[in-house]
């Protein structure tokens, strides 16, 4: 197929023709579709609905140990849940804090905390000149919105096929003591589905900051969220490759089983060194006398060990993946050739990234909206909401139905297409 940047103006203008004519059809249709938020779909919220059946007034809400779950304490979480998200995260029990329902959540706190009380002993951050983050973009538009919020200074790291420019990474934090931290989404990243190399994870583990207040924030967001069985990218535990570089404090690492059980109210969790920890709980035990341990109970009691959670997860998997495949092969097909962007393909997680043309991601979001299609903003996987580039388009497939997501997917081809033949008859 010719790419557009070989048409000529003839050809160029009556492609564009063809494709106004196909747009103003999908406007005429007053559709409403959504394509914004990775949110689970009610038919992956469908598949957890047994979890409400685990606990009744006639069970045994006492824990192993024979803590009774009703009533107050156990400020750091029940242990047979610290086992089984333990087991999903790849980290001894010992080694974790189980917090309410949202990792979101626990990393606010741990940014409020460093600002507010500093991390084990060192300055409070709003008591610096300059607090700096790095941030791999494109990313996850909440972290971003975090560290906005608490006024710190974000710095953009590209990031590669194997995750953050390292070299980048490693240069910056040893000349800058005004750094303190680093967002992750080591295993299929959002947006673009990219799980981090071991290399890079020993580069991450090797680290030499000039802060001694540095920390990665280690996001698994996405750590058992496989579209396929025997297709599957796998990510080397950060916590004992910092033990084993001798940087034991310099990770914390969050999960939690919000695109497992319900986002609403799953289990969300800490881990970290242990004096790291102990740094957390001085201020957990003025915040909390404990989090929900009835709600932790109850996801043990329901996925009983991580071969459960494992079995669970390719029910989701089954969901999702029709929805990746349809979209990919649609862009295949419809995109191959023409010199209109690239396109992730990733084995997991919840988004596909679509690169477009250089300053055309805001102009085909917003076609895509007057067509009856929200999509995220352009730029929200970027600090301030700035891509430089303009080009990058953050694509959920997961909560329409396949149905509407097909629609949704043809009006996406047809606003990349059209605004790219604009740019370039412009030109």
């Amino acid at each position: 197929m010719k790419s557009y940047q070989e048409m000529t103006r003839e050809e160029l203008l009556q492609e564009k023709a063809q494709l106004e004519a196909e747009y103003r059809k999908y406007q005429m249709r007053e559709l409403q579709l959504d394509m914004s938020r990775g949110k689970p779909s009610t038919e992956q919220l469908d598949i957890s609905m047994g979890m409400m059946d685990v606990l009744s007034s006639a069970a045994d809400l006492t824990c192993e140990d024979g803590t009774d779950c009703r009533n107050y304490g156990v400020l750091d979480g029940i242990a047979e849940a610290k086992v089984l998200i333990g087991d999903m995260i790849e980290c001894p029990p010992e080694n974790i804090i189980i917090y309410g329902n949202s990792s979101l959540n626990i990393m606010y706190d741990t940014i409020s905390r460093s600002m507010t009380h500093g991390v084990m002993g060192s300055t409070p951050w709003c008591k610096l000149d300059k607090v700096k983050f790095l941030c791999p973009v494109p990313g996850y538009d909440r972290h971003f919105a975090i560290t906005e919020h608490f006024g710190i200074e974000m710095i953009n790291i590209p990031m590669l096929p194997t995750g953050p420019d390292m070299d980048m990474v490693e240069e910056l934090v040893a000349k800058d003591d005004a750094i303190k931290g680093i967002w992750c989404v080591p295993k299929y990243s959002n947006p673009q589905g990219i799980t981090y190399s071991d290399e890079t994870v020993r580069r991450f583990a090797r680290l030499k900051p000039a802060a001694k207040d540095f920390r990665i924030y280690w996001d698994n967001a996405y750590g058992v969220h496989h579209l396929y069985d025997d297709a599957q990218d796998q990510l080397i535990e950060i916590l004992a490759e910092c033990k084993a570089a001798g940087n034991p404090d310099m990770v914390y690492k969050f999960s939690s089983t919000s695109k497992i059980s319900f986002p609403g109210s799953g289990v969300a969790a800490i881990a970290t060194s242990a004096n790291n920890l102990e740094d957390i709980k001085k201020q957990l035990s003025v915040q909390t006398i404990g989090y929900d341990k009835v709600n932790q109970l109850r996801h043990v009691r329901y996925f009983k060990d991580i071969n459960g959670m494992v079995e669970h997860m390719r029910k989701h998997a089954d969901s999702l993946r029709p929805k990746f495949e349809m979209l990919l092969d649609l862009f295949e097909k419809e995109f191959t050739g023409l010199g209109v962007g690239e396109w992730f393909k990733p084995k997991g997680g919840y988004f596909i990234c679509f690169e477009a043309m250089e300053n055309c991601a805001k102009k085909i979001v917003s076609k895509a909206k007057k067509a009856g299609l929200v999509m995220t903003p352009a730029g929200a996987p970027f600090p301030y909401g700035k891509d430089p580039k303009d080009s990058v388009i953050r694509i959920a497939p997961s909560y329409p139905t396949l149905e509407d997501l097909t629609l949704a997917a043809k009006i996406f081809v047809v606003c990349v297409k059209l605004v790219s033949v604009e740019k370039l008859l412009e030109e």
